[in-house]
């Protein structure tokens, strides 16, 4: 898709859809680098300056800025004119993240412009945030659970051994007496106290321990939180599932994280919750084969998942066959 860019300024929508299909076509160039030929290189890249014009206005609410994007044609000019594949390729990594960059930053843009809410909705807003139960402290004459229970054993061994009612005027044996008595109520408290831990403490301990295990290894890949106990194999057959039931975007991104998943396991990247797929792609940069196979599965993922086309049957295929050829090659 070429976008004529004429007198009258482009909204920031527009604009931005045009950023992320340069970057679309910056993700082909990668998939490109081992080819000998040049000639489908020269065309990406005049489709992408006409993407991104040198300079054009982009229309504000309240009027409009002028855009200087000259960086991007000397860049393309310049891995055009590079033969070193190390190199091409960090001139291509540097295009992405900064048409990256700038599209997060027009994102803002958008947001900031459609935002109506006043400072007294903001004000309200907050205000209900800090209303929510979690939030609140806690009342501080509450009892802990283990303070009823130690209430409740005293009372009911106070009902079963109660206090003899002695006169001020008694004599001091009584007294001694009651003393007694108060000792052997102690003693039979700590002895059920000390019972009811020995046969329920290390269930319990067990328990806990089990739980923090399971939180410690949860993996985040891209958002999603995976259970510990998944697999490649197991994830990858939730996306199967998907792609049967039709919905072929949503498959692909499960296999997606079904790939970086396994290769997680196979110490080809390293798993982490704040990394994107462009971070993933810069981890197998020495590795010429698993590279080049995974610029073409992020590609498909990207091209699904963002919206910029509808996913096809054949994406779902090729994604597949891709996937398969992909984990094949990897050593364990």
């Amino acid at each position: 898709l070429v976008l004529t860019v004429g007198t009258m300024a482009a909204s920031l929508t527009d604009y931005r859809e045009r950023l992320e299909y340069a970057h679309i076509s910056v993700e082909e160039l990668f998939e490109g680098l081992g080819d000998s030929s040049k000639s489908n290189e020269q065309e990406i890249a005049a489709e992408i300056e006409q993407y991104i014009p040198a300079r054009e206005k982009i229309g504000l609410p309240g009027g409009s800025i002028e855009t200087d994007n000259q960086w991007l044609g000397s860049q393309l000019r310049a891995f055009s004119n590079e033969t070193d594949a190390g190199k091409r390729g960090a001139i291509l990594t540097a295009i992405s993240e900064r048409l990256l960059s700038i599209t997060e930053t027009v994102k803002a843009l958008e947001q900031a412009a459609t935002a109506d809410q006043t400072k007294d909705q903001d004000k309200q807003k907050l205000a209900e945030i800090l209303a929510r139960a979690e939030y609140q402290k806690p009342a501080t004459n509450e009892e802990s659970l283990f303070q009823k229970w130690w209430n409740a054993i005293i009372d009911w061994l106070a009902k079963l051994l109660p206090r003899p009612n002695i006169m001020p005027g008694a004599a001091s044996d009584f007294a001694s007496l009651q003393f007694g008595l108060q000792i052997l109520i102690y003693i039979i408290v700590l002895a059920v106290v000390g019972l009811m831990l020995y046969k329920f403490a290390p269930f319990l301990f067990r328990r806990s321990g089990r739980n923090r295990k399971f939180d410690d290894h949860d993996r985040v890949i891209l958002g999603e939180r995976m259970d510990a106990n998944s697999s490649a194999d197991s994830i990858f057959a939730e996306a199967e599932s998907l792609a049967r039931e039709g919905n072929l975007r949503a498959a692909i991104r499960k296999g997606y994280i079904a790939l970086l998943w396994e290769l997680g396991n196979r110490n080809a990247v390293r798993l982490a919750g704040h990394k994107t797929n462009r971070d993933y792609l810069r981890d197998v940069r020495n590795d010429e084969n698993l590279f080049e196979n995974l610029s073409g599965l992020t590609r498909n993922y990207e091209s699904s998942w963002y919206g910029l086309r509808t996913a096809q049957q054949s994406d779902w295929e090729d994604f597949r066959s891709r996937y398969h050829h992909t984990i094949a090659g990897v050593k364990r």
